[in-house]
């Protein structure tokens, strides 16, 4: 139970530091309801990459280890320190989005974003 509780705390504090960051790397206007939005977005992509059977393999791969290591009560940095700790794991996830893009192009990721267009403004800034 007590494993539940620390990856629940660890995604939540995970969440909250990738929200402090798109906050800072926003495009101009944009509202805080769209940062907030664009997570669970994310998580539906993800799940997009991955259940598709003609996304290449090294992608699905990345976007699943990416996945892991977010879960993972196992880290180089310590969960329990705070922000300090959860910042391997959006490391992690922005290095994969940066490669989901470049094996994927942005014209594939955009057809399968489910979100708002400002939320993918928003991605595309993170994925460069």
């Amino acid at each position: 139970m007590t494993w539940l509780i620390a990856i629940l705390a660890g995604l939540l504090v995970a969440w909250l530091l990738l929200l402090v960051i798109l906050w800072t790397l926003r495009p101009r206007g944009v509202p805080a309801r769209e940062l907030v939005r664009v997570v669970p977005d994310l998580l539906r992509l993800a799940r997009s990459v991955l259940t598709d059977g003609s996304a290449p393999i090294d992608v699905r791969l990345a976007v699943g280890c990416a996945l892991l290591w977010i879960i993972s009560p196992i880290d180089p940095i310590p969960e329990f320190l705070p922000l300090v700790g959860q910042l391997d794991d959006v490391i992690v996830t922005i290095v994969a989005l940066r490669y989901v893009r470049y094996r994927m192009g942005r014209d594939e990721l955009r057809c399968r974003w489910a979100g708002s267009d400002t939320g993918f403004a928003i991605l595309s800034t993170i994925m460069g």
